[in-house]
């Protein structure tokens, strides 16, 4: 009984006509993995402190990941410290992973412009500076469209009293904050600005999005 264990393969088969059935990662055949692997897009928005969006977007039902960084730029590998200057250009953003069969795109949309103020330009309550800019990141012509659509039925809606200032931008370089920024919220919810900040931006959005919110996150306080 000695030796190595042979690594599983992926497969099960059934029947008298060996039906091949793929389960989990199927190496010798990676095509079959492909319907797996699409049900992932990504969106990329700024809107403010990243502390703050990562803080709601990760509690969204269907959203699998979310990452903070920094985009928008004109230089390379910039530091938390650099992007803060406002001098690099860049956007504090988050890149959003989820599954399009669980939350769309133009829900996301709709999260995002009703928990950030998108009419004040360059700035979000205190925070003041290009880096906190209201921008959508765009992967593809779709999202743009779908975020033109929205911008353009919010303003004629009135539902906000100024106008929207959010920049539509092409998706360029992306780069990861550093590890202390991710999930920033989660690790320190007495941390002054998440206390006074964050904390009362995240009831908001539970109260208003109950339905759409993960079980896990639909009650903890952080």
């Amino acid at each position: 009984m000695g030796g190595a264990i042979a690594e599983p393969s992926g497969f099960a088969f059934a029947g008298p006509h060996m039906t091949v059935v793929c389960l989990g990662i199927c190496r010798e055949h990676p095509e079959m993995n492909l319907a797996e692997e699409s049900k992932t897009e990504i969106a990329t928005f700024a809107g403010g402190c990243f502390w703050c969006t990562e803080a709601v977007f990760v509690r969204l039902r269907g959203v699998k990941r979310v990452s903070s960084g920094y985009t928008g730029g004109f230089v390379s590998d910039p530091t938390y410290k650099q992007v803060c200057t406002g001098g690099t250009g860049h956007a504090e953003g988050i890149r959003i992973e989820y599954d399009p069969a669980v939350v769309t795109y133009n829900q996301l949309l709709d999260v995002f412009f009703h928990t950030h103020d998108p009419t004040t330009l360059n700035r979000q309550g205190a925070d003041v500076g290009t880096q906190y800019r209201s921008a959508v990141f765009f992967h593809n012509d779709v999202q743009r469209a779908a975020a033109k659509k929205i911008i353009d039925e919010l303003n004629e809606s009135g539902e906000f009293e100024r106008k929207i200032v959010t920049t539509l931008e092409p998706l360029g370089k992306w780069y990861p904050a550093e590890d202390y920024h991710q999930d920033y919220f989660k690790l320190n919810p007495r941390q002054p600005y998440c206390r006074a900040v964050v904390g009362p931006k995240v009831e908001k959005f539970r109260k208003r999005y109950k339905a759409m919110l993960k079980k896990e996150t639909a009650t903890t306080p952080n």
